[in-house]
């Protein structure tokens, strides 16, 4: 329900600090399924690279009526991959699909690390029938 409001401080927060798609790369961290997960205990991060921002430089703090802001590094390991083009509304088709057949099948199995969409082209940059999103499942070879 708060997602909305929480992407709104984000980009403000990304605009006040000078970090714009274009330079800056955009990201979700899913940690719940969210068909299955209680609303009030569901974990979604929204993200940006900060390859420019030096790491002994602190992070500017958001405004105070919005969520905090921290540094987080994602954990290198492979990923499978699968890029969607088009609406948010049908993103949940292919994660189906990389968990339900892809990995059945794959010889793989997850690593300990969240799912994650990189977004590569987004409205209101493009219509969202043009968004492109990158969907990325940590994985490992099977034990």
């Amino acid at each position: 329900q708060r997602l909305g409001q929480t992407i709104r401080h984000f980009i403000a927060w990304r605009q006040a600090n000078q970090l714009p798609p274009s330079r800056s790369r955009t990201f979700n961290l899913l940690y719940d399924d969210p068909s299955t997960v209680d609303p009030a205990e569901y974990r979604f991060d929204l993200a940006c690279s900060l390859a420019h921002w030096p790491l002994d430089r602190p992070l500017p703090a958001a405004a105070a009526d919005a969520p905090a802001v921290f540094r987080l590094c994602l954990a290198e390991g492979l990923c499978a991959r699968i890029r969607h083009i088009g609406r948010d509304d049908q993103l949940g088709q292919a994660v189906q699909y990389l968990y339900q057949h892809w990995l059945i099948t794959s010889g793989y199995q997850l690593r300990d690390a969240p799912l994650f969409f990189e977004r590569v082209r987004f409205f209101p940059e493009v219509n969202e029938a043009d968004m492109v999103t990158d969907i990325y499942l940590p994985v490992q070879a099977r034990a």
